[in-house]
């Protein structure tokens, strides 16, 4: 029952990565075509895009919160795991432990980030607040802070999962280019 729940969560935990990278990458292609708007308009018609510098802002922003928690689900989060990728050879339950409570810290330093940050968005909300120029190009802060918010939550759930679930290892990245080639 508990093995059946939790396979049911991650599913739909994965599944939430998945489609909050896709909407990152989105944002990534969202950004170049007004990047480029904003560098054609500058050059020919002498008149940049309005509100580009506070798009980017935001946009970083979001493209990192939104993309998290798919990296951290793919074991791809900038982190050194040399050390451990040796020990697993010599000590490979010891390893195991390491990585778990490596994960089990990650949970909880990402559970604390979306606890601070629910409250925040759900303030923003209440007092629309702007970021940007008046009367130019303003934004609201609220969208920002939820995005935060549910990013780090859901990589919080699945380091949580990958702490239950006792992943082991992540597998390697190996390119083709040094495989063995076949006889």
């Amino acid at each position: 029952m508990l093995k059946s729940v939790l396979s049911g969560l991650s599913r739909a935990a994965n599944a939430l990565a998945i489609t909050a990278n896709a909407a990152g990458t989105l944002v990534v292609l969202a950004l170049v075509v007004i990047l480029n708007v904003d560098v054609i308009a500058r050059g020919v018609f002498d008149a940049p895009l309005k509100g580009t510098y506070e798009i980017v802002q935001f946009s970083v922003v979001f493209i990192v919160f939104l993309q998290l928690a798919d990296v951290v689900r793919v074991d791809r989060l900038t982190r050194s795991d040399g050390f451990l990728n040796l020990m697993h050879d010599s000590r490979p339950r010891l390893a195991a432990n390491m990585r778990r409570i490596i994960n089990a810290v990650s949970a909880i330093f990402m559970a604390l980030i979306a606890w601070i940050m629910f409250p925040e968005a759900l303030h923003m909300w209440t007092t629309q607040d702007f970021f940007g120029v008046p009367g130019l190009f303003t934004l609201p802060w609220w969208p920002v802070k939820l995005v935060i918010a549910s990013g780090c939550a859901l990589s919080a759930l699945i380091f949580a999962l990958k702490v239950i679930s006792a992943q082991d290892r992540p597998a390697l990245i190996r390119a083709p280019e040094h495989d063995e080639p076949a006889p």
